[in-house]
């Protein structure tokens, strides 16, 4: 599953906010997009899950225009897991998962029994057998989290976009989450706030600054001291992490920071 953007621009109140982006995402490829806060990355998402209609410019799954796909269409594609995840009311572990089956339902007939297996093994893979009947709104936030990703793995969609799926949670959370989606073997966008996670799960990182694409590599070609000063305005070291083989970075603090 191949996602093309070709020239995706997207303007708010006249103010450009993601200018002129290129990029393809190969097929079983796990992309890291990264960048300081109000450099586009979320804005360039809901462009792309069609949450915002770009000013101008396409998007492409395996060559299918998803401005011309339905939402039913546009899911099979496409599973998304948004930054914002506001819940209007409560219901189950279960309900929760099985909404990620609603571009199937036209195949349930008398096969529900498929549809709930589906269901209880993505809650499995998450780690929350025996949740299913909590009530969403009463588990923490790392539990949250990992209903909302098996809410996209039953889609059965080949292709996940995350917006910085491990936003305020734990190191414990962060790191289980990102190694669910990565043993799926999909093909996976995400953007990351954290830039050793990146490291750690990405083929490829993104780097992106005020609305346009500086720099696409892999963590060893993208993530040196010289870019991320130029992006986060702060001095870096990088070594090996000695268990990955990954880059690990270690930020400096300023000059002026006194030491006691």
């Amino acid at each position: 599953m191949k996602l093309s953007i070709e020239k995706i621009t997207y303007s708010i109140n006249s103010k450009l906010i993601v200018d002129g982006v290129d990029l393809g995402v190969e097929e079983g490829t796990f992309v890291g997009l990264v960048g300081p806060n109000g450099c586009g990355k979320s804005t360039l998402l809901k462009n792309i899950y069609k949450v915002y209609t770009p000013d101008s410019g396409k998007v492409y799954i395996d060559g299918k225009d998803m401005s011309e796909l339905s939402s039913r269409e546009t899911a099979l594609e496409m599973s998304v897991m948004q930054q914002e995840n506001v819940v209007e009311f409560d219901m189950s572990v279960y309900d929760m998962v099985m909404l990620g089956r609603f571009a199937h339902q036209k195949m349930f007939g008398n096969d529900m029994a498929r549809e709930r297996q589906i269901v209880a093994d993505a809650i499995d893979e998450v780690g929350l057998s025996g949740y299913e009947q909590r009530s969403f709104l009463s588990l923490s936030g790392g539990e949250k989290q990992r209903t909302l990703v098996a809410r996209a793995l039953v889609q059965q969609a080949q292709l996940i976009i995350l917006d910085e799926p491990t936003n305020h949670l734990d190191i414990g959370y962060q790191y289980q989450i990102m190694t669910i989606l990565k043993n799926q073997g999909l093909t996976v966008f995400s953007s990351i706030h954290d830039l050793n996670i990146a490291a750690c799960y990405c083929d490829k990182i993104v780097l992106m600054k005020a609305g346009k694409i500086v720099d696409i590599g892999t963590p060893w070609e993208v993530l040196i001291p010289e870019r991320i000063k130029e992006l986060f305005g702060v001095d870096a070291q990088i070594t090996v992490n000695e268990v990955t083989n990954r880059p690990n970075i270690m930020f400096t603090p300023a000059d002026s920071f006194n030491w006691r």
